[in-house]
């Protein structure tokens, strides 16, 4: 069985110590490719180091997390650019809008993401796109910037039907699953189905958001498999049909 983790931050200072360990742990459940999504302009050389020294399990994603925008974030998104013209990255992320903690700096946020969503384009690379209490601002967004040229995931799923029924519109985006399936109040899990497989990655977005039965423990990639019986649950397949769709759907988005 081979699994993708789409979206981890095992760049983190929480790995600091045992890293290597976190590493071989996913390997023996079967989670031997990461993909990894930068967070502001300070977590760039974290992540470009975990990639450089693992550059066949760990793949690099470049963008500006809406939680890391603020008034300055003109200077941020530069810095952003820049890496992209120079390295080599299999997304855009994780980019997107966040209303759960702030909305202070909402007009920023929306043209951050509008202008990264543009960059996505013109680098032909899909977007993680991190959505909390912003579906509405999000979908504008993408129907602005133009549905039919964007690719992508909705990292971190966990919106109502409508917003599922919403989001399946958008015929190249697929939906971000983690350790928040697993849990007892997760009612998304009760029309999740409503999206084909072929829609669905994996994700454990490591540090948080653990899965049960480690919920309220540091998260790390080799808990991905209690995501993939979950949805094994959830879609009334094997572990081992979930594992090989959504591998092959994470290869092809993010052509890793």
């Amino acid at each position: 069985m081979y699994l993708v983790d789409t979206h981890t931050h095992i760049f983190a200072e929480e790995f600091d110590s045992d890293i290597r360990e976190v590493i071989q742990r996913a390997s023996e459940k079967g989670i031997r490719s990461f993909c990894i999504p930068n967070i502001d302009v300070e977590s760039i050389t974290r992540l470009k180091a975990l990639c450089t020294n693992y550059p066949t399990l760990c793949f690099p994603m470049m963008g500006l997390h809406p939680t890391s925008v603020t008034q300055d974030y003109a200077t941020g998104l530069k810095t952003i650019r820049h890496e992209l013209e120079q390295g080599k990255y299999i997304a855009i992320g994780e980019i997107g809008i966040d209303l759960y903690w702030d909305k202070t700096f909402l007009k920023e946020q929306i043209h951050a993401f509008e202008e990264q969503l543009r960059w996505s384009i013109e680098f032909n690379l899909p977007v993680a796109i991190h959505t909390r209490e912003a579906f509405p601002h999000v979908f504008e967004s993408l129907h602005k910037i133009g549905v039919d040229k964007l690719r992508g995931v909705f990292h971190s799923f966990g919106g109502s039907r409508e917003e599922l029924e919403e989001a399946l519109k958008f015929p190249h985006f697929r939906l971000g699953i983690n350790g928040v399936v697993t849990y007892k109040k997760a009612t998304f899990r009760e029309y999740l189905a409503l999206a084909p497989i072929e829609r669905i990655v994996l994700e454990t977005d490591a540090p948080y958001l653990t899965p049960v039965p480690f919920r309220g423990k540091r998260n790390e990639p080799a808990y991905l498999i209690y995501v993939a019986e979950k949805l094994a649950e959830v879609y009334g397949v094997s572990v081992e049909e979930i594992a090989a769709k959504t591998t092959e759907n994470a290869r092809r988005l993010f052509g890793i």
